[in-house]
Formats: C-alpha cells, structure tokens, sequence
C-alpha cells in the first residue's frame, strides 16, 4: 500500500501485483480518512465500488440527488462536473471495467444506467452484501483482490457477450485513444450505420460519437495532469485547437483545463493503476 499525497488529499492507495485474469478489467483499493468534495471526472468505463469499512462513501449530485455505499455507475459519470464524492473512513475497491464486458459481469446492459448510479443490491441482490462482509473479512488487500477477481471471472463466463463488431469497434476508438473516424467504424464492420450505432448504444451504454469523445478526452485529461501545456495537448490529441480543447473539458469536467490538471481524481491513477489504460 501506497500514500497518495496532493494538496489536501491524503489516501491510502493499494494495487494487485498481477493483472486481473478478466481482460478488461483494472482495480485499486482506497483507504480514505476523509473523503472532501471530490470532484468525479468522466472516464470511459463503467466504475463497479465495493465498499466494505466502517464509513460509506457517498456521490452528491449537483440537482440535490444522493448515492451512498456500494454502487456502479456507467461510463462518463460526472459530466459537467455534476457529482462529487465524499465520505470519512471509506475503505473500497474500486473497479474499472471495460464496457465490453461490463453487461456479462453486471447482467444488465451499461445502457440501462443511462449515465447514473445505481445501488449495486439492485443488480446483485444478497450477492452485493455478500462479496462486501467478505472485503471485510479478508486478512489484506491482494486477498480483497483475489476475492473481486474470483467473483468478476465468475460473473463474466455466466453473462452474455457483446457483438463481435461491438467490441471490435469499441477497442478501435480505445486504441485509436478516440481519433477513429466514427462514420469509418459501420463500413470496417460490415454493418450499415444504423444497425452499428444502435448495437453499440444498446450494449455499451454510449453511441460511437460520445465514446470517441470520452476516450478522447480521457487521454487529453491525463497529460494536462502530467504537466503538458494546453497548447501541445490539444495538437496531438485531435483537438482543432486549444480553444476546442477547452471546450471539450469544461463539458465534461465543469472545469478549466488548468484546474483539471490539478485533480486528486486524476493525479492518483499513476499510483491506483499503474500502466494506466483505458480498459479494452
């Protein structure tokens, strides 16, 4: 276990020393004393959070709404800079999934969260408290992971997958980091552009556009927290400008470019999950 320093934000920070043996799947384990209005930056995969300590952390939706405990969200949570999370004592493991895989592991499409959250007893049933009694339980955090993986492996092989040409197309934009030309996707695929875009949504839980967009953005994101200027950012992400750049973060941040590179949300992915990638 590492600390996460920044600013105010102190964390403990575990990583599993092996990759999961689901691809597609990433995850880290947080123990936080005090959890104080984090803002939630989209990503592109859908967030699976185990919470199993003494405290419960909890999203604060701009509008008034409230989400607390175990949860899953789909991808691109807190666009605008809508929720922010806190919480005192919070102990979790926090899940990444790619979308590909997420509806086998969930057993409901990312498309039926609709860019919400949902209390994961509503998906899982008493298989929610359960795996959570036994985060608790477990003597470490590898053990933790161990448990989630077991549970993720299991859930996968028993749910249905995508379309082959979904996760074709999905992996396209990831690989692309969201410069894959979306009007190009239908014909790599063989699929008119109806059929393609209506798969995509209904099984992913995003259209082609907005992925690519995330995607993009995510890459974007990263660099300005790794100290890159706007300027050089927006050059070699496929922004037409900076001024697009800008446009860009603050619809899904609420934020400037240079406040968002100073993000905890952000800043603690080099440490929470190292090799850093969108999930394929």
């Amino acid at each position: 276990m590492q600390t996460f320093a920044h600013g105010a934000a102190l964390w403990d920070v575990a990583s599993p020393r092996r990759p999961s043996p689901v691809a597609g799947v990433t995850m880290a384990g947080f123990r936080v004393p005090d959890l104080d209005a984090l803002r939630i930056v989209p990503h592109p995969a859908v967030t699976l959070l185990l919470e199993f300590g003494e405290g419960s952390p909890v999203l604060d939706w701009a509008a008034g709404r409230q989400q607390r405990g175990s949860m899953v969200a789909g991808p691109g949570l807190g666009s605008a800079g809508a929720v922010r999370a806190r919480g005192e004592n919070v102990e979790c493991v926090q899940v990444r999934l790619s979308p590909v895989i997420a509806r086998a592991v969930l057993g409901a499409s990312p498309a039926e969260l609709d860019g919400a959250v949902v209390p994961l007893g509503d998906l899982w049933g008493r298989e929610a408290s359960r795996i959570c009694g036994q985060l608790a339980d477990a003597p470490s955090w590898q053990d933790r992971f161990a448990l989630t993986d077991a549970l993720l492996a299991r859930r996968y092989e028993a749910g249905p997958p995508v379309d082959p040409e979904v996760a074709w197309a999905w992996r396209r934009i990831v690989v692309s980091r969201g410069l894959a030309r979306v009007d190009g996707l239908a014909a790599e695929v063989g699929w008119s552009r109806k059929r393609l875009w209506s798969r995509f949504r209904s099984q992913l839980g995003l259209p082609p556009k907005r992925a690519v967009m995330l995607v993009r953005f995510d890459h974007a994101a990263h660099r300005l927290v790794a100290g890159e200027g706007a300027a050089r950012v927006a050059a070699d992400t496929g922004y037409a400008d900076q001024s697009h750049l800008h446009r860009d973060v603050m619809a899904f941040t609420g934020a400037t470019p240079a406040t968002v590179a100073g993000e905890p949300f952000l800043a603690v992915d080099d440490i929470a999950w190292p090799g850093r990638g969108t999930p394929t």
